[in-house]
């Protein structure tokens, strides 16, 4: 016999009500054996019997499929499928009176957002809402939910969306700077050519090693060396229409001068510990999506 068939008869004889070993045989019923438990003197049939909890836990943490679950414990989809819809998802957890929130939002599909409001110390998720945009209106419902629940929120890390430095002007925000530097990147390229866009990128990947008076400074430094450059205008000689061209050039160089006053609060607040990224909430984001990445094909309301 297998270890696997000897853990299933092992497995059979546990009391399911006290969880006690201590069992004895008690006759047949519909051809399948009894047991009495001898601690709480309730009766019991044999064979494999599921629990929904450690269902939920092999289906989510163990990557099982309902196909895989159902083979194992013998039994058909619809009752697996039956037995997860069961579990509940309710979830306690302790709130701190005075939290860092990192809020983001990630996506499953087009109209299919989950947006999470994080404790940086604790780590623990404090709130979340299934959204099918990311709105700042969604964002102050997050927030004023927490403060309505007695927590005191002492600083925000965002990702940088538009409007919301002003829609929390009571509360210390700090842009995350990776995302700073993605949004740089995204107009200059990993790889720019001209000497202005390599110095410029260059700056923005030593974002973290400098404070707000150096980068400005630096800053300055670059838009002075490279003005005529950043001015430079094209113009169609047939309609005399004149366009700046290097635009991509200078809306990184526009996005890195607005938002330099938000990318160094964590400097400015140094008892709070800001956090100065929201990498712990992408990390949280990349593995729910390696779980639902297992389970192909689920309609809306199930992922």
């Amino acid at each position: 016999m297998s270890v696997f068939a000897r853990n299933q008869r092992h497995e059979s004889k546990n009391c399911p009500f006290c969880r006690d070993k201590h069992t004895k045989k008690n006759g047949r019923k519909l051809g399948k054996q009894q047991y009495q438990c001898l601690s709480c003197k309730r009766q019991f049939l044999g064979g494999i019997r599921l629990n929904n909890e450690a269902l939920w836990t092999e289906y989510t943490q163990g990557k099982q499929t309902y196909k895989q679950l159902a083979d194992k414990y013998h039994c058909s989809l619809k009752t697996i499928q039956r037995r997860l819809d069961n579990v509940s998802l309710e979830f306690q957890i302790k709130r701190p009176k005075c939290v860092n929130i990192i809020m983001d939002t990630t996506y499953f599909g087009r109209q299919f957002g989950l947006m999470v409001f994080m404790d940086n110390t604790t780590r623990a998720v404090l709130h979340y809402a299934v959204v099918s945009h990311e709105t700042n209106g969604a964002y102050k419902q997050g927030t004023d939910y927490l403060k309505s629940s007695g927590i005191d929120i002492q600083s925000i890390t965002c990702d940088g969306r538009r409007g919301l430095r002003t829609l929390f002007t009571s509360i210390p925000c700090q842009m995350c700077q990776f995302h700073q530097l993605q949004i740089v990147t995204r107009y200059l390229t990993r790889r720019p050519k001209n000497i202005a866009s390599i110095e410029l990128r260059g700056l923005t990947l030593n974002l973290t090693g400098l404070d707000k008076a150096d980068f400005i400074k630096r800053l300055d430094h670059w838009y002075l060396t490279h003005e005529d450059y950043l001015n430079e205008c094209s113009i169609n000689t047939d309609t005399g229409r004149t366009w700046y061209t290097h635009r991509r050039l200078r809306s990184a160089y526009r996005s890195l001068r607005t938002n330099s006053d938000w990318l160094f609060t964590y400097q400015e607040y140094e008892q709070l510990d800001i956090p100065n990224t929201t990498n712990t909430l992408e990390g949280l984001f990349s593995e729910l999506k390696r779980q639902l990445h297992s389970h192909h094909g689920l309609n809306e309301n199930r992922r």
